[in-house]
């Protein structure tokens, strides 16, 4: 477990030069849920001068759409969605200070740029595995566009929550790393 980094995710911006990719984390702490019509809605709010329904400064927000609780838990099944479907939108919420998101598969030049020039992460969750992933989170709590259900924003407290650095603050990225490592 020693090569295993524990973070802290409202400090995850802020420890990101620690970061390299595929390097392997536990997250703890708070990250929003938020999918593609929610990051259409941050759009819609940003471009009428509005505030985002939570402060974007250092975040971190989960690509999922989590399923309805089942009795006794605070979350049903939470595994990531592409995140590539989240590109278009990304490098703006980077510059606005977005300190990292968490979903699968590789991101476009744009957004890989955003991140290095932002100083933040992007990390990858294990992709079919949302009913493990959802034993990490402790909390749920939906706080904007409750109308869009399981796509609506919510607030999850995390507790070592299993994640792989996909792109550094240097540039790094293991998705072309691992295909020039395997290239004949």
């Amino acid at each position: 477990m020693s090569d295993i980094l524990k973070i802290n995710a409202g400090e995850l911006k802020a420890r990101s030069s620690e970061l390299r990719a595929g390097m392997k984390i536990l997250l703890t702490g708070y990250v929003y849920t938020a999918r593609d019509a929610a990051h259409k809605r941050f759009m819609q709010l940003l471009d009428e001068g509005r505030e985002l329904p939570f402060d974007i400064e250092n975040a971190v927000i989960y690509y999922a759409g989590p399923t309805p609780a089942p009795e006794g838990k605070p979350i049903g099944s939470c595994g990531p969605t592409t995140s590539g479907r989240m590109d278009r939108f990304a490098p703006r919420l980077l510059d606005l200070g977005l300190g990292g998101m968490v979903g699968k598969g590789e991101r476009n030049d744009e957004v890989r740029q955003a991140i290095v020039r932002n100083k933040a992460v992007y990390l990858c969750a294990v992709g079919g595995a949302g009913a493990l992933a959802c034993n990490c989170i402790k909390s749920c709590e939906v706080i904007a566009f409750d109308d869009l259900g399981c796509e609506s924003v919510k607030r999850l407290y995390v507790e070592d929550f299993p994640l792989v650095v996909a792109d550094d603050c240097y540039g790094g990225d293991i998705f072309s790393q691992g295909r020039a490592k395997y290239a004949v």
